[in-house]
């Protein structure tokens, strides 16, 4: 059974300072084509891109182009945003769930822009999209017992970006 705060706690902070990946999901409020009135749900993984602890109720991170749009697109709509963050380690499972609005700037007008700019996804080499900004409602830890134990071999470059499962026209 998960734990639900106010705000980040130190044990979370910890968790996500030291991430890898995280994951986001959203969803488009005016969209009511699911059985429970919101959809469809947007999930991204994001890798090599660190996610910023701005206080206790606020992370943000660099989104980069190359894909869809759909955080955005569903941010501006005033859609619910969750960012999940779990530890892959041997000693220490546990998964952390950030519940929220996020606000979507350009990184030039964004006030994080230059903050989140010192510390790029290095290995991306796509150009900075945006500044997705997230105020946090609440958050939420749970076991993470069913999330497998690995190791991170390396981030991914150019050459390994080939989309396999892209339709190539």
């Amino acid at each position: 059974m998960a734990d639900y705060f106010k705000t980040i706690t130190d044990d979370q902070a910890d968790l996500i300072k030291n991430a890898k990946l995280f994951f986001v999901a959203s969803a488009d409020p005016t969209l009511e084509t699911g059985p429970h009135g919101v959809g469809p749900v947007n999930l991204s993984p994001k890798g090599g891109v660190p996610l910023h602890i701005i206080d206790r109720n606020r992370v943000a991170y660099l989104d980069y182009t190359g894909s869809g749009n759909e955080t955005a697109r569903h941010s501006n709509a005033d859609g619910p945003i969750t960012v999940m963050i779990c530890s892959f380690e041997q000693e220490n499972a546990a998964v952390v769930r950030l519940y929220g609005k996020a606000t979507i700037t350009s990184v030039a007008d964004s006030p994080l822009g230059a903050q989140l700019m010192e510390s790029p996804a290095t290995e991306i080499a796509l150009p900075e999209r945006q500044v997705i900004d997230i105020a946090i409602d609440s958050t939420a830890t749970s076991c993470g017992y069913g999330v497998p134990v690995m190791g991170d071999s390396r981030d991914r470059t150019i050459p390994d970006r080939w989309r396999r499962y892209k339709d190539k026209k």
